[in-house]
């Protein structure tokens, strides 16, 4: 398991985004994709580098485990990202993003990919061990989204429009709209440029943030109902059960930002939300706001991982055993502000 670095760095191995963009241009068949479940900078990322690669003539295969959320089918050429069919793609070189591990990228990509004579890893997770041919782990960034917007102006690629608005909604989520202390000067600059170059933040902000169906309030409600408290309302939780995902019809992204209202209590250092898969697993997401606790460390405990305030794991189920193993090892990282 890897050990948590006290301060963010720049892994000894990384190879500079101008020799991945030099392997890119090199290549002419190439596939993308990254980790299970994706969310807006997964997506974001996937397809801002995509649609780029494509308008310099690259034949690219965007592929997603989970395919793509209904909460981002707005973005610029998500109707052109395939799920795995069991087929191995000949290309000649594959690239993941943001994804911690090798596994997280699925099964059935993993299977697509097999072929490749090279694989890219590209990635700001403090837990990534480095896999791949080439690596590229920058936990500096918040965003995978801000690497790929670096590595396409590393490369001279091209930059338009749909590009932008994938990089910065990658940028944007990850960041919890900017509020997030892994947000740098490197990120608003991107962001201005980006406005600079004409790019409606406005309109992808209400996308985003402000188009939410009507069952993601009733999730919510659910949520602020049943949450609970402990360590002396240091930490909220939330079972969300597979009874409820049933009976408001949820979808996937349905979750997503909901864990932020949580945070958003002022006596709250860290929440999590334990939610119950269909496999029987329990997939639990945790979030700090003092960096002071680390949920990575948490995480890491049981299998997972992720960024010292942002981290996940999966347990055995069931769910109110899960949630209370967790929870006693999240109550002894919030002690140390004791």
């Amino acid at each position: 398991r890897m050990r948590q670095e006290a301060r963010p760095r720049i892994r000894p191995m990384n190879v500079s985004l101008t020799d991945i963009a030099a392997t890119i241009r090199a290549a002419s068949r190439i596939a993308v994709t990254a980790h299970v479940r994706p969310d807006g900078d997964a997506v974001g990322s996937l397809l801002g580098l995509v649609l780029s690669l494509r308008s310099m003539g690259k034949h690219v295969t965007a592929i997603l485990e989970d395919g793509v959320p209904s909460n981002l089918t707005f973005l610029p050429g998500t109707d052109t990202v395939i799920r795995p069919d069991g087929s191995v793609l000949e290309i000649d070189l594959a690239i993941a993003l943001d994804t911690a591990t090798h596994e997280r990228i699925g099964e059935g990509v993993v299977k697509a990919f097999s072929a490749s004579p090279k694989l890219v890893n590209i990635d700001h997770h403090g837990t990534n061990p480095g896999y791949g041919d080439l690596a590229h782990i920058d936990t500096t960034s918040p965003a995978a989204g801000q690497i790929v917007y670096d590595l396409l102006v590393a490369g001279g690629f091209p930059i338009d429009d749909a590009v932008r608005q994938n990089l910065f909604v990658a940028i944007s989520t990850d960041t919890g709209s900017f509020q997030f202390s892994s947000t740098n000067a490197r990120t608003h600059r991107i962001a201005a440029e980006m406005l600079e170059a004409g790019l409606d933040t406005a309109r992808l902000a209400t996308l985003c943030y402000q188009s939410f169906p009507k069952r993601r309030i009733d999730l919510q409600r659910a949520m602020l109902n049943e949450m609970v408290f402990r360590s002396g309302d240091r930490i909220a939780s939330w079972n969300l059960t597979q009874k409820l995902m049933r009976d408001i019809q949820m979808e996937p992204g349905d979750t997503e930002g909901l864990i932020d209202t949580m945070r958003s209590i002022d006596s709250v250092v860290a929440c999590v939300i334990f939610e119950e898969l269909e496999n029987g697993k329990i997939r639990a997401s945790s979030r700090s706001k003092d960096s002071r606790v680390n949920v990575s460390n948490v995480c890491v405990l049981f299998g997972g991982g992720g960024h010292p305030m942002a981290a996940g794991a999966r347990l055995r189920g069931p769910i109110e055993e899960a949630a209370s193993r967790f929870l006693s090892a999240l109550d002894d990282e919030v002690r140390r502000l004791d």
